[in-house]
């Protein structure tokens, strides 16, 4: 009875119809509420009940998902094909992920699993990383499919376990095990988005994301003496780790001009707003993510500790030389009571070419629903399972088809996470278009 309400939900027209944009949207927007209220948080990326939710929708509507469990943890992930007109043509792969980042409910002012629908937005974990592009992608596919239109190139959907930690049992799996069942020409992911306000000051930009910055995060250890608080030692270790992370600090470094980037200030007449957003892309960032010292449980106030230790979440330009930028920090540093250790591996396949079919695609599509639009390549500074993907030699964009000012946008990872509803709505209505044209 479900799979038959879902069909009837979805258009029934004929292929020379439009859909129907109310019964999709209804649908949409039914789906990312219990999709949100499916808890898949990493660690531990149990997403078995998030996997059978997208397979049991595709099924219903005439699709065949596959899914691979590549974890004991329950580390599903689902890909499905929608076949093309021209099979010379590599695939098109639409790429989101179902698991997210913790809670803390306590902060929240709605519950985080709930899918709640207040003042125009649709609120909960995930809402914006990534549930709501993924239900994009999922509904795009099947009004394709009952509409009776053929691609021009296969459309591939994938739907990681393990973005949040890394992609081992997500993306690199995948990558590793699976590769002929998600091999394509592009991909397509998060990353861009549409703003009035986080790229230009002025206008209307469309971002899409050609590449990422490089993730280095480093671990400082300082070892001093331990003794009793009052009494003041020089050989503290807190402040020791003080000093070196200061010095750390010191380490920025413009690195190379990023083509993307200078292609935005191209496409915006030299003038990028002025935010965290943009100020992360033009430069190398380091940033103090925790700090851990003390000696017992619950900490002695009046011990001073012999060990003390800080991460450091560095984010690299493209073509920055990560061993060097290490090694120059470590250089800064200079203090024998001080070891300094890498415990990501960056990874640099530089950016995405913007000159490409596709890209054209997307920007025609855009610009039918917001033809006074910029849209532009943008560099972004976080990571996504893309970076994976590029280093296959996959021309990858991350194309979120919504405008989001700048404060709904730092609610990603936050305790206010929300997408407006009507910007999901249309959403929809342009990636539709963008999968239904030639590229």
């Amino acid at each position: 009875m479900k799979a038959l309400f879902s069909l009837l939900l979805l258009c029934q027209a004929l292929p020379s119809a439009g859909p129907d944009w109310t019964a999709v949207e209804k649908r949409a927007i039914e789906f990312l509420q219990t999709y949100i209220r499916i808890k898949t948080i990493n660690p531990p990326a149990d997403t078995r009940e998030a996997a059978e939710l997208f397979r049991a929708e595709l099924a219903a509507n005439g699709l065949s998902p596959k899914i691979y469990t590549t974890g004991a943890a329950g580390q599903t992930n689902l890909v499905v094909r929608l076949p093309g007109r021209d099979r010379t043509k590599k695939p098109l792969l639409l790429l989101n992920h179902f698991d997210v980042v913790p809670v803390d409910p306590a902060a929240w002012r709605v519950d985080p699993f709930g899918g709640i629908l207040r003042d125009g937005y649709i609120w909960g974990r995930g809402a914006m990383d990534m549930k709501g592009t993924g239900v994009i992608h999922l509904m795009s596919l099947i009004t394709l499919k009952r509409m009776g239109i053929v691609p021009m190139r296969d459309i591939i959907m994938l739907c990681t376990s393990d973005e949040e930690l890394g992609g081992d049992y997500g993306i690199r799996a995948m990558i590793r095990d699976h590769w002929p069942e998600i091999e394509s020409e592009y991909v397509l992911d998060e990353g861009g988005f549409g703003s009035r306000d986080v790229f230009s000051p002025s206008r209307l930009a469309f971002g899409i994301s050609v590449g990422e910055k490089q993730v280095a995060w480093v671990r400082l250890r300082a070892k001093g003496i331990a003794g009793h608080g009052s009494q003041p030692i020089p050989d503290n270790a807190n402040l020791i780790l003080l000093e070196a992370i200061a010095k750390a600090l010191a380490a920025l470094a413009q690195g190379k001009t990023n083509a993307a980037v200078e292609k935005m200030r191209e496409m915006l007449k030299g003038r990028l707003a002025e935010n965290k957003f943009t100020g992360a892309i033009q430069r190398n960032t380091i940033s103090l993510t925790t700090l851990t010292s003390g000696v017992g449980s619950p900490v002695k106030v009046n011990v001073i500790p012999s060990n003390a230790e800080a991460t450091l979440d560095c984010r690299l330009l493209p073509g920055v030389n990560a061993d060097e930028f290490v090694s120059e920090m470590k250089a800064r540093i200079n203090d024998s009571r001080v070891t300094l250790e890498r415990v990501s591996e960056p990874s640099d396949p530089g950016i995405s070419r913007m000159e490409t079919p596709l890209f054209d695609a997307m920007r025609t599509a855009i610009l039918k629903f917001h033809p006074g639009a910029v849209v532009t390549p943008i560099l972004i500074p976080y990571g996504t399972d893309s970076v994976r993907l590029r280093e296959k030699g996959v021309i990858a964009y991350g194309f979120t088809p919504m405008i989001l000012d700048a404060a709904t946008v730092a609610t990603m990872h936050s305790d206010e996470e929300r997408i407006p509803i009507a910007e999901f709505y249309k959403g929809l209505r342009i990636f539709f278009e963008l999968l239904k044209s030639d590229f």
